[in-house]
């Protein structure tokens, strides 16, 4: 027997460099991961981009009111964490070590830290207090639960729920470190309530209702007695953006009243009467905090999708504006206890990292410095402003990326990259694994924001309300690609389409309506059909959904849905489809994916899908999110590229 197999050893030997060379190596496909119909990535094609998979972020979250450190949200497993850094360059602590990623901030004075975590993407966050690595639950363990706000003086934490019934987010308080404290302060009905602030002295606070984004209504909550009170005439179609209490008891809101855009303001609860306090009179305030002392307001206006800081003096009405920070996104905007202006920045350059700001000097500190998997950020372009006239004559824009033309002369393959919302905006920020097509492979990606996209005042967002208005923006699209195909640097013959969530129907749309102009759609997260979303998207976000898309309960509108699905259109669909499902989505179910998918194959049709089964509505986890890269990648390759 020994012999004989010695024999066949041998034998076999000549034959092993044929088999190798038959058999490239294959990256490890994760787990979770179903690839229906997408080839296996090849291991050259991991080890080419690999440098492009592992850049990080940090995200400011929080001031620790003990020990004046920052909490940011940084990744360095599979899934990002919670860190502290305890001054401006130095190293990041771990504090949290979950299977899924948290986020949360501080209670004001003694700094108990409360967290929210979700499992698998479903979006049914539970809260906890975070303790020595462990997590200390607060709420049901079943229900859907959003961290509101906290009271000044440290003992209250708001929260809204879908305890009760699983669809109305009712308003619960609690003091985190005794989770028998909690008690329901307002029932509600509807999806969009939330506790905006409490008022000073604890005995009332704000209520927001978010009915659309042209609509969000305030209210004054005794929270003694359960009374609630509209402030202002809630007839009137307002948005308000935020709502905060000075330490006087002045209430500060952002708020688009008569006006285009939001603005910064005081608000008096008993009138209802809305007073503009900074000077701009054009573009979003898009987030403030104020000082614990109430010497100044922070807060960030958008311009053109562009952020600038600026602090406002509420008793002289003097504004500086912050100079220092890169040019690019701002966020997580928090001011410590101490007055120091905690930031997120991101740009091309910046791979979103957490900032400083001191309010005397306006002097800027840097805490994090996130890593690019040695890549130099600089080396990435900036984007250039496009703008064009759409069919109607609305002025429409977006951010077009090229590949450096000394490495990649002539016309390049160019990608549409359309955001979700609808009412979202695509941003000038840090793009990521996107820099590897843009750098390696010469891709140019654009970026619309189309008509319903947010920045642009409330009369832009509202141009594609409803079903009968919702293919507007998709024309806008057209009037893209003709001013894109027109350009010297674009190969008009190589282009396609991506896009997730909204942007994953517009995907589907001008896969259709263009293809005649687009090679291949990436499709993520996407609607397929109207009527089949709305009636199966999680029932505290449906009615919601309803106010944007249209009510499929309305024969006229529900016609009129099924007429704009893609779904209906599939037969006009030419082009291959890359489809990327989360199967946790609550948000755009799964069987929105299988239905278009299905529908595609048996036209005859190409149609990859990849769906992670341990994802929500995108992926999150790292070693998916690459996975899905990888895959796109060979996608390109084959239905972009040749």
């Amino acid at each position: 027997m020994r012999k004989t197999l010695l024999g066949l050893t041998a034998l076999a030997l000549p034959f092993a460099p044929a088999l190798a060379q038959q058999a490239a190596p294959v990256a490890p496909k994760p787990a979770a991961i179903v690839a229906d119909g997408v080839p296996p990535v090849p291991m050259q094609l991991v080890e080419a981009s690999r440098p492009y998979m592992e850049f990080r972020t940090a995200s400011f979250m929080d001031w620790d009111p003990v020990s004046k450190s920052m909490l940011i949200s940084t990744r360095f497993g599979n899934v990002a964490q919670l860190h502290t850094v305890a001054g401006p360059g130095m190293a990041r602590r771990q504090i949290s070590f979950e299977a899924e990623p948290l986020g949360g901030g501080y209670m004001p004075n003694d700094g108990t830290l409360v967290v929210r975590k979700d499992t698998g993407g479903s979006e049914f966050w539970q809260l906890y207090t975070l303790k020595d690595g462990r997590l200390t639950l607060l709420t049901d363990g079943k229900s859907r639960n959003s961290i509101n706000a906290v009271s000044a003086d440290g003992k209250w934490l708001a929260y809204s729920s879908t305890r009760r019934n699983g669809t109305d987010s009712d308003l619960y308080v609690v003091d985190p470190r005794n989770p028998a404290t909690t008690k329901m302060v307002l029932q509600v009905s509807g999806g969009g309530w939330a506790l905006a602030d409490f008022a000073p002295g604890n005995k009332a606070a704000i209520v927001a209702q978010y009915v659309s984004v042209q609509k969000s209504d305030l209210h004054w909550l005794d929270l003694e007695t359960g009374k609630l009170t509209p402030i202002g005439d809630h007839k009137k179609a307002i948005a308000h953006g935020g709502a905060k209490f000075a330490r006087d008891g002045t209430l500060w809101v952002t708020s688009d009243e008569g006006s285009d855009f939001q603005r910064l303001g005081t608000l008096d609860p008993k009138t209802g009467k809305f007073t503009p306090r900074g000077p701009e009179t054009k573009w979003d305030v898009e987030g403030f905090d104020i000082a614990p002392d109430g010497s100044f307001i922070a807060y960030v206006i958008n311009e053109a999708g562009i952020s600038k800081l600026r602090l406002l003096d509420p008793k002289t009405g003097q504004t500086r504006e912050v100079t220092g920070l890169p040019r690019g996104v701002l966020g997580s905007l928090r001011i410590a206890p101490w007055g120091e202006i905690g930031i997120t920045v991101s740009s091309a350059r910046v791979p979103t990292d957490a900032f400083s700001v001191d309010p005397k000097t306006l002097a800027v500190k840097r805490w994090t410095e996130s890593e690019t998997g040695g890549l130099d950020p600089a080396r990435n372009v900036e984007p250039e402003l496009i703008e064009v006239k759409s069919f109607d004559g609305e002025p429409v824009s977006g951010f077009l990326y090229r590949p450096d033309p000394a490495k990649f002369p002539g016309k390049r393959p160019l990608i549409v990259d359309i955001h979700g919302g609808p009412e979202g905006q695509t941003t000038p920020s840090f793009r990521g694994r996107t820099n590897y097509l843009l750098n390696e492979q010469g891709i140019a990606v654009f970026y619309p924001n189309v008509r319903g996209s947010t920045g642009y005042g409330k009369r832009f967002v509202s141009l594609d309300n409803g079903p009968f208005l919702r293919e507007n923006s998709v024309k806008d699209i057209g009037a893209f690609l003709d001013r894109l195909q027109g350009d010297a640097g674009i190969d008009a013959a190589r282009m396609a389409v991506r896009g997730g969530s909204y942007g994953g129907y517009m995907c589907y749309a001008s896969a259709i309506r263009y293809g005649d102009r687009f090679k291949a759609g990436n499709c993520i997260v996407a609607i397929s059909n109207f009527v089949t979303f709305l009636e199966n998207t999680q029932s505290y976000r449906r009615d919601l959904r309803r106010v944007e898309y249209g009510d499929e309960r309305d024969p006229k509108q529900r016609a009129k849905l099924t007429e704009i699905s893609p779904l209906t259109h599939v037969d006009k669909l030419a082009i291959p489809l890359l489809v990327v499902t989360g199967g946790n989505d609550p948000r755009v179910p799964q069987s929105e994916a299988d239905q278009m998918v299905a529908a595609v194959r048996a036209k005859g049709r190409t149609a990859w899908h990849l769906v992670g089964t341990n994802e929500g509505h995108g992926f999150a986890k790292k070693e998916n999110a690459d996975y899905q890269f990888w895959s796109e990648l060979q996608f390109w390759k084959e239905h972009l590229l040749k």
